[in-house]
């Protein structure tokens, strides 16, 4: 298999920069240092598509290697031939290795190593060949044996049946053949598996769509169902039909041995091939339905990681509870702990004057701006009481309902304890809260990304590959923003371009035992963090301009490139002191010509805008671009909503049929994928993305079931 050929011919990607991508890879770089940094030898890639090249290079190499396994161990078996070898190298997917192998692979004990452990495959042969010129039955009498367990012609035929049902299963073309037309004709099918039960899948009860069409998020749906046995989910065929192009295919029409040939085929069929092929049909349904939703699992997971931070305001923090109470925490603007406590406002205490002068005394005491409330238990209780605490204070407060989804996964960990020893579990809740809306990408690096809410079926998903996605994605997202080196905890260091889960804790103890880093260079005085290390990682690290005492160690300028970027400054009249001054942002125009000062300084056109532009807005973060988020001052209620209306909300989760959109009344409300804009789009990611700040208009209300259908369209 010629590798860099696919991977060329499927990306549509010069095959240099295949072979320098794979090369990187190879030599230990990793994908954000390779995107940002090796530009020239990638021809300007970003990190989603070199990590998706990089997944199928890593499927292809495992591919070649069960090819070789597979060839090595029939080989072992003195089964290699000319066919199977070419059979092999012709085998593109993993189904086609597998039925290549399928009739050398060691066998469970089934009816056909039974009848051949009594000497019954001679015969099997003989009706597998049809070479038959005399009754059956005559032939069978010869393998009549008593000490074997065979006393009489019709248990010789019916082992030798066995047999040749099991060869059949596994021949080859058959199995083509059969998975072919099942999953071009086939169709999927779901009923209740228990009569008179309601349940959440009652919309499956009777389902049935056809194999090629089945969308992805219903292949979960049954799935589900059927594991937590509500559903009876099943693949519905033509069998006649298929017996038919079976029998077509392997009958030589003999007349002593056809009728025999037939039952065969039935059984061969029903008991073995079907089966089969159905679990393969479902599992490549399955595996392709998770891969969507990994996908839009992983589109939403970024957006919501790239919110922008709400910098320079005082947070209040409120994680609601009825029986707990009201547990909160005051931030200040860079995420310090001022003040925590509990409150119970709401059912059963209703202590609401006393907790509204602990708030309002707290408001006043730390002058804070923002209330930020857990969308959890008791937020929609919480969320009045803050309302109508805030209402007509002469200083402007305003609240803000935070997706808490996974802050007390964080309070209860390890890391939430040694972060905040001296808090509870319920506090630490309170203080995650508030810094996630602070800055968003900084506290969700602590949670385990599959328990941060903006999914669908993640727990029905491969566990390791959803988690090396997702990892992937926070991975992206980190060092796309940049981490300031004397700020980030451990959780954010670890998804820093080459830095491990312990090189991340020895750089937390480096810097408590001697204070700030003054220089990225001192990184390499960082127990276990070599120069390979240094090379991946410096470029996302940053100082800030206070305490560094080089100012480009608070760009994303590479330490490698810095004499570079100190030629391009004297050649365009400035200095190292003109950083983060506004005379930089027009450094570009003082360039003439890009290719004439790239071959003055030696270095590639790419890297060198690279420079030009990280030098023009240092300092920035590349989240300001994302859509603020709504801040309210008031509460509204399902009840207060009409048809017709409408509404500013910000879209908190999106799946294959459409988008949940936050319009401030508890209940998101949902906007089907044909009510999201007026031309047509395969996927509301063609639209939208989580985070997006979106006009809505409520088309409809189910208040039984708390359902808001809300559309994109037609709003003036």
């Amino acid at each position: 298999m010629d590798i860099i050929k696919i991977l060329q011919k499927e990306f549509k990607i010069e095959k240099n920069y295949i072979e320098n991508i794979i090369n990187l890879i190879d030599d230990g770089n990793t994908i954000p240092f390779i995107a940002r940094y090796r530009k020239e030898l990638t021809g300007s890639m970003d990190d989603q598509l070199l990590r998706s090249l990089y997944d199928r290079l890593v499927y292809l190499r495992n591919f070649e290697d069960k090819r070789n396994f597979i060839r090595e161990t029939i080989e072992s078996q003195g089964n290699l031939t000319q066919d199977i070898t070419e059979a092999l190298q012709k085998a593109r997917s993993i189904a086609e290795l597998e039925d290549i192998y399928r009739p050398f692979r060691p066998k469970r004990r089934t009816r056909a190593t039974v009848a051949k452990e009594k000497g019954l495959e001679p015969l099997a042969l003989i009706i597998f060949n049809q070479d038959i010129d005399k009754n059956i039955n005559e032939i069978c009498s010869n393998y009549v044996d008593d000490q074997k367990g065979i006393k009489n012609e019709k248990e010789a035929l019916n082992g030798a049946k066995d047999i040749v049902s099991e060869m059949l299963s596994d021949d080859l073309k058959i199995r083509r053949m059969v998975r072919r037309f099942t999953m071009h004709t086939g169709f999927l099918t779901a009923k209740a598996s228990k009569e008179d039960v309601s349940s959440i899948y009652d919309m499956y009860y009777g389902f049935t769509e056809q194999l090629r069409q089945v969308a992805n998020h219903r292949v979960l749906a049954v799935n589900r169902g059927e594991k937590e046995g509500f559903l009876t989910v099943k693949i519905i065929v033509e069998e006649n039909i298929i017996l038919d192009k079976i029998y077509n295919y392997f009958s030589k029409k003999n007349e002593y041995i056809d009728d025999i040939i037939k039952e065969v085929i039935d059984d061969s069929y029903k008991r073995l091939i079907a089966p089969s092929i159905e679990r393969e049909i479902r599992s490549t349904l399955t595996e392709k339905a998770q891969e969507n939703s990994i996908k839009i699992f992983n589109e939403n997971l970024r957006q919501l990681l790239l919110q922008p931070p709400i910098k320079g305001k005082t947070i209040l923090a409120l994680d609601p509870g009825f029986r707990t109470g009201c547990k909160f925490a005051v931030l200040d603007e860079i995420g310090r702990v001022l003040d925590v406590g509990v409150i119970y406002p709401v059912s059963p205490h209703n202590k609401f004057e006393e907790s509204k002068e602990i708030i309002l005394t707290l408001i006043e005491k730390y002058n804070v701006d923002i209330v930020a409330i857990g969308n959890g238990t008791a937020s929609r209780e919480t969320e009045q009481f803050v309302a109508n605490t805030i209402k007509g204070l002469d200083k402007k407060v305003y609240y803000i309902i935070v997706n808490e989804a996974g802050a007390s996964v964080y309070s209860a960990s390890k890391l939430g304890a040694d972060e905040f020893p001296d808090f509870d579990v319920s506090l630490r809740s309170a203080i995650s809260i508030g810094r996630r809306l602070q800055d968003p990408l900084a506290e969700l690096v602590k949670i385990d990304p599959k328990s941060i809410g903006v999914g669908q079926y993640q727990h029905d998903m491969n566990q390791k590959k959803l988690g090396e996605s997702l990892g992937g994605v926070v991975e992206s997202c980190v060092n796309n923003v940049g981490v300031d080196l004397n700020t980030a905890s451990p959780s954010l260091l670890s998804y820093v371009s080459g830095i491990t889960n312990s090189i991340a804790k020895n750089i937390i103890e480096y810097r408590n035992n001697n204070g700030k880093f003054k220089s990225r260079e001192e990184l390499l005085k960082v127990n276990k963090l070599g120069s390979k290390t240094y090379e991946q990682c410096a470029g996302f690290l940053r100082i800030s301009e206070d305490d560094a005492e080089n100012i480009l160690d608070s760009t994303g300028v590479h330490p490698e490139s810095y004499n570079i970027a100190e030629k391009i400054l004297e050649k365009a009249g400035y200095s190292l002191k003109d950083i983060n001054n506004k005379s930089l942002k027009n450094l570009s125009s003082k360039i003439e010509n890009y290719e004439d000062l790239s071959k003055d300084l030696y270095v590639g056109v790419l890297t060198l805008k690279d420079i030009v532009s990280e030098l023009e807005k240092s300092g920035r973060d590349p989240r300001e671009d994302m859509p603020p988020q709504v801040l309210r001052e008031d509460i509204l209620y399902m009840e207060d909503l009409k048809e017709g209306m409408v509404l500013k909300g910000t879209v908190r989760n999106i799946i294959d049929f459409g988008a949940f959109v936050d319009i401030g009344v508890h209940q998101d409300g949902l906007v089907h994928i044909s009510r999201i804009c007026e031309k047509y789009i395969k996927h509301p990611l063609d639209a939208i993305n989580v985070g997006d700040i979106v006009d809505v208009k409520v088309l409809s209300l189910d208040y039984n079931k708390k359902r808001i259908y809300l559309t994109m369209k037609d709003i003036s």
